[in-house]
């Protein structure tokens, strides 16, 4: 690995969303035959439902113009080898672990939280039924391990740690559920963030941080990277709840209020109900409320500005720690992009 150049600070400015973009499909591309050369591998009625999951085709396996998701994870296992020094095709067996991953983590995600659409789409136990998505989801689980299988111990260490991971956060965030909205049972913001972090933060710290274990960098690096990883997916997690409440549906594809409808214990309204402002927010949640009327209450009471406030405060945890290690200055100016685009986003 050739050596590397003193850190790079992130600009003033946002950058163009057209470069962030640009970055997106640009590793995209590079990972994608790959991908679905591990995906053509499976049985086929069970690649046919991961297909679908990806958005590469419809129910019966006609081809699809489906959105299949940002790429954000797979984009970060690139950057983070080309941030090393390395080429970005170098983490390329590390994207598709953690793209397998994140497509297996989904669709037991749905069924577990019983979502019926995902991208606009009916979720896959909507479209092939419970029993198969949960196949289809241990399928992707056994290839992410087997297509790092050879890859060696550390690789295979930073993969395990984050499954590990995101089991626990999706047991607490099952857990939160049944939880008091207030008194001492209640969940604190402070549980909210270690969920989000290992829900969320996990397999984004994994990903960069395999990019760049499988780039060759110290484990210095690695260990920065899945810092910096797992504060982005703290942020991320932000964002996705501000979103959940307030996105427009157009854009997001989801419905309006679906957190609220749900009752959801997300950031927004754990923020809203430790303000003096709550006043009968708690009541209004455990009533039948118009999910409209929840949300104007929990905006008023700072829910919304708190939970962005955190976005911007994990996303400048994430730059600390890029800035701690030597790094590429074009890959690393990359990801501090990606760390601007998620507190940005819209979906």
């Amino acid at each position: 690995m050739s050596a590397l150049p003193t850190p790079v600070r992130a600009p003033e400015s946002a950058p163009p969303a057209a470069d962030v973009h640009r970055t997106l499909e640009r590793c995209r591309a590079l990972v994608a035959p790959a991908l679905r050369d591990a995906v053509a591998g499976t049985h086929p009625w069970v690649g046919e439902m991961a297909a679908y999951s990806f958005g590469w085709c419809e129910v019966g396996g006609t081809p699809s113009r489906s959105s299949g998701g940002k790429g954000v994870r797979q984009a970060l296992a690139v950057l983070g080898a080309e941030a090393s020094g390395a080429p970005g095709g170098a983490a390329v067996r590390g994207a598709v672990a953690v793209e397998l991953v994140h497509a297996f983590s989904l669709l037991h995600d749905d069924i577990m939280d019983g979502d019926e659409a995902r991208r606009r789409r009916p979720t896959v136990w909507k479209a092939y039924g419970t029993g198969p998505a949960v196949l289809a989801g241990d399928a992707l689980f056994a290839l992410a391990v087997e297509t790092l299988a050879d890859a060696g111990a550390p690789a295979m260490r930073l993969l395990s740690r984050a499954l590990r991971d995101l089991v626990h956060g999706q047991a607490d965030d099952l857990l939160f559920a049944s939880r008091p909205w207030t008194g001492p049972e209640r969940v604190r913001l402070r549980e909210y963030r270690t969920m989000a972090e290992h829900k969320t933060g996990a397999l984004l710290g994994c990903a960069v941080a395999l990019g760049a274990a499988l780039g060759g960098a110290p484990p210095a690096t690695v260990a920065a990277l899945d810092r910096a990883g797992r504060h982005l997916g703290v942020a991320f997690q932000a964002v996705d709840d501000v979103l959940g409440i307030w996105g427009d549906p157009a854009v997001t594809g989801k419905p309006v209020h679906g957190d609220l409808r749900e009752r959801k214990k997300t950031f927004p309204v754990l923020a809203a109900l430790d303000s003096p402002a709550a006043g009968r927010l708690s009541a209004l949640l455990e009533s039948s409320a118009a999910p409209s009327e929840i949300a104007d209450l929990i905006d008023r009471a700072g829910g919304r500005t708190a939970t962005l406030a955190e976005a911007r405060h994990q996303a400048a945890a994430a730059r600390a720690a890029l800035d701690a290690v030597p790094l590429a200055p074009g890959p690393a100016a990359e990801l501090r992009s990606l760390l601007d685009f998620v507190i940005r986003r819209e979906r």
